[in-house]
């Protein structure tokens, strides 16, 4: 689906003008460089390019794990950059999910507490951040795993938990940076399609860096960033 194609719907996470530079040494590095998009509620987008060219590093100033040295970041009409770290660390918590590459689950938790776990500091009562955990670990065809600790699961099922981990608090956004980077191509189908449908089922919006091809084409946007901008946007 071509990115410039009109949706009707409200804009869910709006990028305007995104600028990141990083010192190293005496040189400045520019790494994104004026990045502007947007994501309809409910759709997915898939950002690509090749090692270096601010994919992950865009993903973080959204997910707000990073800051921006200029520009605006919307999430639900809500302005994200420039909040205080307590509202930023709240707007982490609630309102985005994260997967990346490594899952970091804890190991000496199951793979259900492991997705109840982020629900049940956030506030909600253990019976039912349980019983929504469960539901999610379901989704992703773990119903009979539960039990399991990381070390007793394959890699595809460990990213499998993260994914349901990512929408235990029903985030606006998930995030997923490389989320089949460390697979096979037979887990990375798996992960890739619950991650896609998971998303659609619960109505999220979604934004999953990615080098794999077959992954990309599931997004409804696709978007490359080449030499610290989106391709065809411009630039030196």
């Amino acid at each position: 689906m071509s990115n410039d194609v009109m949706y009707d719907g409200e804009i869910m996470v709006k990028v305007e003008n995104i600028v990141k530079n990083y010192l190293s040494g005496a040189e400045t590095l520019h790494i994104l460089k004026g990045v502007s998009f947007e994501i309809p509620r409910g759709l997915s987008a898939a950002v690509s390019g090749q090692s270096g060219s601010g994919k992950s590093t865009l993903l973080n100033i959204i997910g707000g794990l990073d800051l921006a040295d200029g520009g605006k970041v919307l999430v639900g009409g809500e302005e994200i950059t420039g909040l205080p770290e307590k509202a930023l660390s709240a707007y982490r918590s609630r309102r985005a999910g994260f997967i990346f590459q490594f899952h970091y689950l804890l190991k000496d938790f199951t793979a259900l507490e492991n997705v109840m776990l982020p629900a049940y500091i956030a506030g909600m009562k253990k019976k039912e951040s349980l019983e929504k955990a469960r539901s999610l670990l379901a989704d992703v065809k773990l119903d009979d795993r539960t039990g399991h600790y990381p070390s007793q699961l394959s890699g595809g099922e460990r990213q499998r938990v993260a994914v349901a981990r990512s929408m235990i608090n029903d985030p606006d956004v998930i995030l997923a940076d490389e989320p089949t980077g460390n697979l096979d191509p037979d887990n990375s189908a798996m992960v890739a399609e619950l991650l896609f449908t998971g998303a659609e089922k619960w109505g999220k919006t979604l934004i999953v860096v990615t080098h794999d091809e077959k992954v990309a084409a599931r997004a409804s946007l696709r978007f490359t960033l080449e030499n610290g901008l989106l391709a065809g946007s411009g630039g030196d």
